[in-house]
Formats: C-alpha cells, structure tokens, sequence
C-alpha cells in the first residue's frame, strides 16, 4: 500500500506541507479551524486542489479567524460561493460556518477547539468519528482521521522510514502519549 510519503517527499506542491505541516502538532485555534475547512473541502476531491487553493481559503474566510467566520450571513455565503479562488459548494461553506459557531462554544467549555481536543484524548478513530460527527457538520471517518492525522492526534501520518516522522517525534505529537497498546488494541 502507497503511502503520502511515497510522492510527497520532493514534490513542488506537496513536499512543503508533506515535510513541515503534516502529522506535526498544532494548538492554534485559527490553524486548527483552517485544518479542519481544508479536509471538509477536500472531501471528493484531490488534496492536490485543496493546496493550490489554500492563499485563497485563507483570503476568503479571513484569516480563518473563528469570531469573523462564526459571524458570516447570508451575503458572506453567497460571497464564498462566488469566490473562484476556493471550492464553491454550498454544504460544505455552510459547514464551515456552523463549525466556526461550534468552536466558539468550546471555549467556554474547554477553553478552546485545542482543549476540546485534548480533552477527548486518547480515542481511536471510530471514537473520534462519533464524536465528530455528533459535534460538527460534515465530518465522516475520512475527514476526521485525516483532521487528526494531520494534527498529530491519530497515528499514521508518515511510514516510521520517513525522516519527516523523526522530526515529529521531537515535537511530542498526542498520539505518542496513548497507553502502550493502545493503537493495536
């Protein structure tokens, strides 16, 4: 079975997001936030589009800040709908939204999208999906797993022969902390 890995590494589009982005760990609500619009928007397509488009995403919801985005009305969804620069379907722009609204409520709860997360960690993906899926809109197994993948909650982001897996271990991802077991289990 191919891995990321096999064509990331030395790839022009995917190489920089492949070795400094990919399985590291993250905190930041807004980079969190941006994330998790990237893998609902991928969903059906290529994650190749997703990172020729992300200077767009990142224009067009501003920034990804939550507060901006939680706040979007109508004419901010026919605006993002409008936007060549992103991919343009209704759901999964209204997702987005919702999902800005819902990250908002975790602050008061959890202190934040971060602490929410780490909250409910350690899970295994069927665990995680459930909860997704029962928290956000448009969010499956494959969003979250690749959400959480790529955020270092889930394993598997690299091949352990990957040198980018050595440099994530230096950062401690969540996933490492789970009890011994626990990922074969």
């Amino acid at each position: 079975m191919s891995s990321y890995c096999d064509y990331a590494i030395g790839d022009p589009l995917h190489g920089p997001y492949h070795d400094r982005e990919y399985g590291f760990p993250i905190n930041d609500e807004a980079v969190l936030f941006e994330r998790l619009i990237f893998e609902i928007n991928q969903a059906g397509l290529s994650w190749a589009l997703i990172l020729r488009k992300q200077d767009g995403f990142r224009a067009a919801y501003h920034g990804f800040d939550v507060d901006t985005v939680a706040a979007y009305d109508e004419a901010d969804v026919a605006r993002l709908l409008a936007d060549e620069r992103i991919v343009r379907n209704r759901l999964k722009v209204n997702a987005g939204i919702h999902n800005a609204r819902v990250i908002q409520a975790m602050r008061e709860s959890h202190g934040g999208f971060a602490g929410w997360i780490a909250n409910h960690h350690p899970k295994r993906k069927p665990d995680w999906v459930k909860l997704f899926k029962k928290t956000f809109k448009f969010t499956g197994g494959e969003i979250t797993g690749e959400f959480l993948m790529s955020i270092g909650y889930l394993p598997g982001a690299h091949r352990d022969d990957c040198p980018v897996q050595a440099e994530i271990a230096k950062h401690d991802p969540p996933w490492r902390s789970a009890p011994a077991g626990f990922w074969t289990g």
